[in-house]
């Protein structure tokens, strides 16, 4: 059975559990949004009028209780690991505080459990058995009509939970809708609040839109609504900048920046979605003119410590992090790849990120001028090496050094990187031709004195005055 047919299968049991133990439950939310769609569900949602210790005693499952204060409880498929249900308590929301999570919950009913969702494509409850949909806002007619509307006032809705105005983008780009215009209104006028949202939870809306097909379209709503400005603030000096690349003759940095995201291959990770989004976002804070010729020198490594800070702001993890600023880093570094010495060829694509490094160079080539030549020679490269392994184990260490009589030491690093530079560019292929080119090159022995210094060195001859 696949995970889909499992998490259905678990799906159904769960109410049917529920239901024999005397409760109402119904599928809720997303779920019923998707298959209303003709989609498969990512998960499953439960809504029932059992309390969170009620569920518990009436299912045999493993229990997850972090959200038992809010009336959720999940639960975990007995035999397929990653399979879990969340099941709700029809409740009503007390007040909203900080914009992120109510103050606590009062049990209640599917009419008033409804209105307390953010909108009303994700308001609906379905009956398992005959699919039936239960719509208490409105969600089907909006669904046929592609509209993304917030349940209820939406300035209301976004104060109770200020990520809903990032998850208002993702949805609408996603299932291709058109925002409300009351909602639209409402989301434009309260961007700047997100800031108060966890970055955890922002970078995880970022994810999810980065990640999905339509990202190029999500971004540019957020751009437009006033989103990007306030999670991603240097993305938004990319808007404006000329740029008048072959492939966008007109466009600007933020246009080139959409259709490189645009150009991704077919399931992107979110470190190279991410980078691909970042790629160029050192060039406003670069840009020269000399002589009516317009420069960025040096945005790789700018944008690579933007890149960083931005990270380090989302609170991603350090792995996610570097990955993202070394792709940003190095993303034209390949682009004169034929004219690389063999040894820095073949660190470079020795990498453990290349195969991320390689799709973003091809998408910024597509992007801008179309040749993908160097793209091809690397990955032409990779595939025959014609200059032996990428990546072979180094000839060398510091315990072969000590024993060749060199005093350990600084000089150690760099002695082993230029052996290894030789190696990667076949001018040695063993130990012993190591350790015969550190001698005839002399790398790590005392410098000859120069004659100042030998005069220097030498004794006094009778007569001078020492002292003097």
């Amino acid at each position: 059975m696949s995970d889909a047919a499992a998490s259905l299968s678990f799906a159904e049991e769960v109410v049917s559990r529920l239901r024999q133990a005397g409760f109402q439950a119904f599928w809720a939310g997303g779920c019923v949004r998707d298959i209303l769609l003709g989609l498969e569900p990512a998960d499953y949602d439960v809504a029932t009028n059992a309390t969170p210790e009620q569920v518990m005693l009436s299912l045999p499952y493993r229990s997850l209780t972090m959200g038992v204060s809010f009336g959720v409880v999940r639960v975990r498929h007995p035999r397929r690991q990653g399979i879990e249900v969340e099941i709700a308590t029809f409740r009503s929301d007390l007040a909203y505080i900080d914009g992120r999570r109510p103050s606590g919950v009062v049990y209640s009913s599917p009419e008033m459990h409804a209105p307390r969702r953010d909108f009303t494509v994700n308001g609906m409850f379905m009956d398992p058995v005959g699919r039936e949909v239960i719509d208490f806002v409105g969600g089907r007619a909006d669904l046929d009509a592609k509209l993304l509307r917030a349940i209820g006032e939406p300035s209301a809705r976004f104060r109770e939970d200020k990520l809903r105005l990032l998850r208002a983008v993702r949805f609408a780009a996603r299932f291709d809708l058109r925002i409300e215009p009351a909602t639209l209104s409402a989301l434009k006028a309260m961007a700047a609040e997100v800031v108060v949202v966890s970055p955890e939870r922002i970078a995880q809306e970022l994810r999810r839109m980065l990640v999905h097909r339509n990202r190029a379209l999500a971004m540019d709503m957020a751009m437009d609504y006033g989103l990007v400005a306030a999670v991603l603030p240097p993305l938004s000096a990319t808007k404006g900048v000329f740029q008048g690349k072959p492939m966008q003759p007109e466009g600007d940095l933020w246009d080139h920046t959409l259709l490189v995201l645009d150009l991704l291959p077919g399931n992107p990770s979110f470190t190279l979605a991410f980078a691909a989004l970042l790629h160029d976002v050192g060039k406003p804070f670069t840009r020269s003119i000399h002589h009516g010729r317009t420069s960025y020198h040096n945005h790789e490594q700018v944008g690579g410590r933007k890149a960083d800070d931005l990270g380090r702001r989302l609170k991603l993890s350090n792995a996610e992090r570097e990955r993202v600023a070394w792709l940003v880093t190095y993303h034209q570094y390949l682009g004169e790849a034929k004219k690389l010495r063999e040894a820095k060829l073949k660190r470079m694509l020795a990498e453990p990120g290349i195969d991320e490094l390689l799709a973003l160079h091809r998408a910024d080539a597509l992007a801008s001028t179309g040749d993908l030549q160097h793209v091809d020679y690397c990955e032409y490269y990779l595939r025959c090496q014609p200059s032996g392994p990428i990546n072979p184990p180094p000839l060398l260490s510091g315990h072969d050094l000590v024993r060749h009589g060199l005093k350990p030491g600084a000089s150690f690093s760099t002695i082993l990187d230029q052996v290894r530079e030789a190696q990667l560019d076949g001018r040695i292929n063993s130990k012993a031709e190591a350790l015969e080119w550190i001698d005839r090159e002399r790398i790590g022995a005392p410098s000859e004195p120069t004659a100042a210094e030998v005069v220097d060195a030498a004794p006094p001859v009778a007569g001078d005055d020492v002292s003097a």
